[in-house]
């Protein structure tokens, strides 16, 4: 079969996608929403979170705007930029405010029915939060293959250059869509996290501890709020975040792959279609292994988690073996050994899968061990949950480790004599990227695992606020604890898929870098002595053109600056949480004041108050961290030029990695220990150890989904950032 037959395939797996995600949509939405007052409560939670999502969007379109008037300036008025950036840049901002809206759209219609549902059962009631996540998978993976075929048909069409060059201007143009998404999911996760946690310290500091009211209880004026923000933050944030890293696996392979097969045009191209071929073999695959979730009654937590580990242990195990058959079939050099590279994603991305369930779920000694420090106080529940986090970060870290050794080793034909010669480093660093496509190449059932947290969780604030059936609440109950087990796994394998990510778009920065001294007219590299024509120089002649060392003070400087935005960045979310939930606090206490009848039932809260609070305070937080994040790239590129960025990547990537890891762990630890005592362990719910854990959750909810998060888009948004902008750099620097 024509290597050009086999790219529509790609295409046509986008639309298989979206036609799935459209009939669970479907199926969701023939099942009952239930009483008139679970109805009534969903129609606030949605009202309100699309409400937010319009307001959130008009502040986006701005910065859009903006950025694209500049990169056009680059592009159009200086000549240092590809001219089709300002459009690339729109599309994946588009693309991925898109997939965030349909999946939250339709978490907001599935909770209700979710708890609807589990009046009947348990299994019916994970069957229709679990399909509804897996639009949101669905999506995700569907418009990213979209977009990706629309463009690479577009600039085949359009750019003439021939020979191998060709492919590498097109990959390298396709890779800055990679921006748009960044920067849109960034504002997402930092937004949203930012809402949703306002409203969640809000309602447990006063209504938990304060009042001793149940969580999700009517008569918490943030109740509304915080279940409106676990769709803005975990749903819509979530599904721009792993778009992003999607698109962005997909082509920094592509574009390493442009690269490192240059001289032989047809392995060139088979090498560009590779990952995208797999990722559409992957969407075909994770859709059986969505049909495959499902449990029985009276199911506890570990058969839960069994439950979902078969659908998404069948489909690695599935993807496995056919990414040996594609790559057979398309004839890649050493196509054995690039196989291998993906089959190391996947186990990668189980690894870390497993490592942060049993650091997060309750099923286990670590989050155990938190509950029971809790009967010390709250102090003894922060330290154990920060000590646990910091050791849950060494399998993670020890695994990725291994991983982008592996992968490189595997593409290279375990030649470690010759590991760092020119030819095995564009090899190997294809094998890392290609690993990262592997991990991400199940995320149409990984993301639909993840989604289905909120959704869960929404269920059982309805339940609660409808006072339906006790058994119905403890179904959602066991349904919301797997959710935030299965929440924190999906951070898990959203920050391991960062880093390798990343370090593949470190790799396709020198790409970059190429192109720009292409646009500013230089041809040729002065090393040593000797002339390099710079479209065939290497990476290692990049490398020593630029001392890329750690002898150099301007690496050393850009590792330091990288690193310090890690916490810089974590620091501001934070904060912005902080000052976001005392308003929070404030109001909900006033109400309690000041409406009468409110703790007795006899009076409505005014939710909508508390949704304004954290609408407004979200809009205006999110802002400065976000732009930092784009600006400290393009500074520390005019200052330090390209040995400078290179550290500045090195040193994000290195901290950013490991601090979100820890983040995302020790804030799940603490959820999942409250959660354990509220199931009637050591004392239960409003005794002395369960305001312990609603302290130590409370401190854990910015961890987990407003800074941890969204650090590795921080990361990938820097690389992107450089990118785009190495065309400016490459032209002009201070130092």
């Amino acid at each position: 079969m024509k290597t050009e037959l086999l790219f529509y395939l790609v295409p046509l797996a986008s639309l298989v996608a979206l036609i799935f995600a459209r009939y669970f949509f479907i199926e969701m939405m023939k099942e009952s929403e239930g009483t008139p007052s679970m109805k009534e409560i969903a129609s606030y939670v949605r009202s309100g979170a699309m409400a937010y999502l319009r307001q959130q969007y008009k502040v986006v379109i701005f910065v859009f705007i903006v950025l694209a008037i500049f990169f056009a300036i680059l592009a159009y008025g200086f000549g240092v930029q590809n001219k089709w950036v300002p459009f690339a840049f729109l599309t994946g901002g588009f693309f991925s405010g898109l997939a965030g809206f349909i999946g939250m759209k339709t978490a907001t219609y599935a909770s209700a029915r979710t708890a609807n549902a589990s009046r009947s059962s348990l299994n019916a009631g994970l069957k229709v939060a679990f399909r509804s996540g897996a639009v949101m998978g669905l999506v995700v993976v569907g418009l990213g293959l979209l977009d990706i075929s629309l463009w690479y048909i577009l600039l085949d069409n359009f750019i003439d250059t021939t020979d191998g060059q060709k492919l590498i201007i097109i990959t390298t143009t396709m890779l800055t869509f990679g921006m748009g998404a960044s920067t849109q999911a960034l504002f997402a996760r930092v937004g949203g996290g930012i809402y949703t946690k306002a409203a969640d310290v809000g309602a447990d500091l006063v209504g938990k501890v304060e009042e001793n009211i149940p969580e999700d209880d009517a008569r918490n004026p943030a109740t509304i709020a915080d279940n409106v923000g676990d769709n803005v933050g975990d749903v819509a944030g979530m599904g721009a975040d792993l778009y992003e890293s999607y698109c962005g696996s997909i082509l920094a392979t592509a574009a390493l792959g442009a690269s490192a097969f240059y001289i032989n045009p047809d392995i060139q191209l088979k090498a560009v279609f590779a990952p995208m071929l797999i990722a559409a073999v992957g969407i075909l695959l994770s859709i059986i292994g969505i049909f495959l979730v499902r449990t029985k009654e009276g199911a506890g937590m570990k058969e839960l988690l069994r439950s979902l580990g078969i659908g998404v242990n069948v489909s690695s195990i599935l993807i496995a073996v056919a990414t040996f058959g594609i790559l057979y079939t398309l004839g890649l050099e050493n196509w054995i050994g690039i196989s291998f590279s993906v089959v190391v994603g996947l186990l990668a991305g189980i690894i870390i899968g497993q490592s942060t369930e049993y650091y997060t779920s309750h099923s286990y000694k670590p989050t155990r061990s938190i509950s029971e420090s809790a009967q010390s106080g709250p102090a003894t529940v922060i330290i154990s949950g920060i000590g646990i986090g910091m050791v849950s970060t060494a399998i993670p870290v020890l695994t990725i480790t291994a991983a982008i050794i592996l992968a490189f080793l595997c593409a290279t034909n375990f030649d470690v004599k010759n590991m760092l010669s020119a030819e095995n480093l564009s090899l190997g660093l294809y094998g890392i990227g290609i690993a990262a496509v592997g991990m991400l190449s199940t995320l149409g059932i990984t993301l639909a695992t993840d989604a289905y947290g909120p959704i869960a969780d929404n269920a059982g604030g309805n339940a609660q606020m409808s006072e339906l059936e006790p058994e119905v609440r403890k179904r959602t109950d066991v349904l919301d604890a797997l959710g935030n087990t299965t929440a924190a796994t999906g951070k898990g394998f959203a920050i391991g898929s960062a880093a390798l990510t990343a370090l593949a778009l470190l790799a396709s920065y020198i790409e970059e870098i190429k192109i720009g001294l292409a646009h500013i007219g230089q041809t040729t590299l002065d090393i040593a002595g000797r002339s390099v024509d710079v479209a065939r120089a290497t990476i290692p002649d990049f490398m020593e053109y630029y001392d890329i060392t750690l002898m150099n003070p301007k690496v050393l400087a850009g590792i330091f600056i990288g690193s310090m935005m890690s916490f810089l960045f974590c620091g501001l979310t934070m904060n912005a949480v902080g000052r976001a939930a005392r308003k929070m606090v404030e109001e909900v206490r006033r109400q309690f004041r000041e409406i009468k009848g409110i703790l007795e039932g006899k009076a409505t809260p005014d939710y909508a108050r508390c949704v304004e609070i954290s609408t407004k305070a979200a809009q205006k937080e999110m802002l400065f961290p976000s732009l930092l994040a784009i600006a400290v790239p393009i500074i520390t590129g005019l200052i330090f030029g390209v040995s400078g960025v290179m550290g500045l990547l090195s040193g994000g990537l290195g901290a950013g990695f490991v601090l979100a890891i820890f983040m995302a762990n020790a804030g799940g630890a603490w959820d999942n220990a409250k959660k354990y005592v509220e199931e009637g362990n050591f004392g239960g719910p409003g005794s002395f150890s369960h305001k312990a854990t609603i302290v130590g959750d409370t401190v854990g909810d910015p961890f987990k989904d407003t800074s941890g998060p969204s650090l590795n888009i921080l990361i990938k948004l820097m690389s992107m950032v450089s990118i785009v902008m190495a065309g400016l750099t490459a032209a002009f620097s201070l130092l």
